[in-house]
């Protein structure tokens, strides 16, 4: 399988302090990869740094064999990666369908932004409805599927997702998860960032466990799940 994203000793630095400490990472064409850990580990500044939203200290980051370390985000986007933020944040005073227009800002998604729209509301029946409806009066569920939407818009061959059941009813966050799979048939790749390692596990390929800034962890879905320390944090496994 071809790496699309490699992350190599990425180091990001707040201040004096360290975020993340040597990063090596990779995620393959058509792969879902998850990265797991509690808060504070520095999962979405992995994130951040890989959309362009934080500049890495040192380490490099390639996306189909190109250096995209330090781009900015509009032309990490440009490059076909998309984020779906920690927290959604979609424009609650403008309409569904603005928010989702929005989306296809970039010049590889343009030309296509019609036929990419029938593919997010396919994707999305429940936006369809909404279509005209103000953003910020949708339950969390479908703000989260709105802030997914508006990232497919983009035409992304890469799309980070950034803690996506934060703050969703259970039921909810099964809908969301659920997605993931779709978003792999529609030929995207997923580097999701998740506390919830049941959910993540249950639709990654391979996984990463970060702790203190470090991935301490690496393998496929199947290996992390019998490794006793992902047992014991994460599956309630005594």
């Amino acid at each position: 399988m071809r790496d699309m994203l490699r992350v190599r000793d990425l180091e990001v630095r707040y201040g004096e302090a360290r975020a993340l400490e040597g990063i090596d990472l990779t995620v393959g064409d058509g792969e879902v990869v998850a990265v797991l850990g509690p808060n504070g580990v520095g999962k979405s500044t992995l994130v951040k740094s890989i959309a362009g939203w934080v500049k890495p200290w040192r380490g490099t980051v390639e996306f189909l064999d190109a250096p995209i370390t330090g781009l900015p985000p509009d032309r990490v986007c440009e490059r076909g990666i998309a984020i779906v933020p920690e927290g959604r944040r979609v424009f609650g005073d403008l309409t569904v369908q603005e928010n989702l227009e929005l989306g296809a800002f970039t010049a590889r998604a343009r030309g296509r932004a019609r036929e990419t729209m029938e593919h997010v509301l396919g994707l999305f029946p429940r936006l369809r409805e909404r279509l005209g409806q103000r953003a910020g009066s949708l339950s969390g569920g479908e703000q989260q599927m709105l802030a997914i939407g508006r990232a497919l818009m983009s035409n992304p061959r890469l799309l980070l997702m950034d803690e996506p059941s934060l703050g969703l009813a259970p039921v909810m966050a099964d809908v969301v998860f659920g997605f993931v799979g779709e978003i792999r048939r529609l030929g995207v790749s997923v580097l999701l960032v998740e506390q919830n390692a049941v959910r993540a596990l249950a639709v990654a390929d391979r996984a990463a466990v970060m702790e203190r800034g470090r991935v301490v962890l690496q393998g496929t879905r199947e290996e992390l799940m019998r490794t006793r320390q992902v047992q014991e944090a994460y599956l309630g496994v005594s």
